[in-house]
């Protein structure tokens, strides 16, 4: 037979949903894959229950109905003050995940070297490669996750055009300071160079932390490519309506990518969806009190029974350290701790380039009786791991 694909042969599965697989199948309490267990807004499925008698049931425009993309546009006015052209500077993708890939291959060419930082949302990887370009991997350096601007400026001398930003952080929960990213603006325009930002989070941060839009700084509007969803916002992970915000001659190109990869996003969930993107501030601080309140309960829980961790500023994960338990392969270790505690996790090691097995990852979009279960489970996991 002859061979297959080396594109494909350069990187695996999803660490994180085969974490989920394995969870289901020991019953563990599944704090791996990043999907809240609480309802959408009632108002948003209402919706959805009249669209589902009377439509739309067919292809919407292939970049998006115009209805969605007209409030889209008028929600992101509002929190980044950026005036943005329904018509010509947003594409609407099947949730975030297509966004990267399409945004992606919209800028790269084969052989083109982007700029990841490590740890990094394991799509990054693969959407690199898929693109046929290569990450060079800058490290945020914990607990506080930052990173050294030399270092930085470094990767762009190897000559990176691309750079890919999540703000807030999977899996670290970074938020990225307003004058981070003035230093990240500042190499963008010096070596010329895009920058793709994935903001699924913009709105789950806690305080004092505060979201600034990469795209609103002096002279980045024109060379940031903006990726976002409404799975995280409105827990709607299942509905996959993301979202691609850049300049008309970069969203041409997108648009292209996306026609010949989805067609187009779900006519009758982007119709129900239009409600939520017309929500006034008062649910989004209403979020942002839900979240903090997890936050609260889970961080507090992992604090009282005294395990390591970095304190999140936004998103909704937490890294644990698992040094004490010796662990060398952390993949194995959250086999065990599925099956033999019943938490479910995501081994730290997908997530960095660099050698490290001693995290691993929690997710705490999870209602107060769930994350409750989970905490009485881990109070078992020093008297279990002593038996290992």
């Amino acid at each position: 037979m002859k061979t297959l694909s080396k594109r494909t042969a350069n990187f695996t599965d999803s660490v994180i949903r085969r974490m989920t697989r394995i969870s289901n199948k020991y019953g563990a309490v599944n704090l791996s894959q990043g999907f809240p267990d609480f309802e959408p807004p009632k108002a948003i499925t209402d919706r959805l229950a009249e669209v589902a008698k009377e439509g739309p049931h067919q292809y919407a425009l292939t970049w998006g109905a115009q209805n969605f993309r007209e409030a889209l546009a008028q929600k992101i006015t509002h929190f980044s003050g950026m005036q943005v052209d329904p018509d010509r500077e947003i594409v609407v993708t099947c949730g975030s995940t297509e966004a990267m890939m399409a945004a992606m291959m919209a800028v790269a060419d084969p052989g083109d070297k982007v700029v990841i930082f490590s740890p990094f949302y394991e799509n990054y990887g693969a959407d690199t490669i898929l693109s046929g370009a290569e990450p060079i991997y800058v490290p945020l350096t914990p607990p506080g996750f930052i990173f050294d601007g030399d270092v930085l400026e470094a990767a762009f001398k190897q000559g990176a055009r691309i750079m890919i930003l999540c703000n807030p952080s999977n899996p670290c929960g970074k938020v990225f300071t307003r004058e981070e990213l003035e230093i990240i603006a500042g190499l963008a325009k010096k070596y010329d160079a895009y920058v793709i930002t994935d903001e699924v989070y913009e709105h789950i941060i806690y305080e004092p932390n505060r979201h600034t839009y990469l795209a609103s700084l002096p002279g980045m509007r024109e060379r940031t490519i903006v990726c976002n969803s409404l799975s995280k916002t409105y827990s709607i992970t299942g509905w996959r309506l993301g979202y691609v915000i850049a300049p008309p001659e970069i969203t041409d190109r997108v648009k292209k990518v996306h026609d010949f990869l989805t067609v187009g996003a779900a006519a009758p969930l982007m119709e129900a969806a239009v409600v939520g993107l017309n929500f006034g501030d008062d649910y989004y601080r209403k979020l942002q009190a839900h979240y903090t309140h997890m936050k609260n309960l889970f961080v507090g829980g992992l604090k009282n029974l005294g395990f390591t961790f970095t304190e999140p500023q936004g998103a909704y994960y937490v890294l644990m350290d698992v040094s004490e338990f010796g662990v060398t392969d952390d993949v194995q270790f959250c086999e065990w701790l599925a099956r033999e505690v019943g938490v479910g996790a995501v081994p730290g090691s997908s997530f960095f380039k660099e050698n490290v097995n001693h995290l691993i990852r929690f997710h705490f979009a999870k209602q107060d009786e769930t994350l409750n279960k989970a905490l009485d489970n881990l109070s078992t996991l020093r008297a279990k791991a002593d038996r290992r």
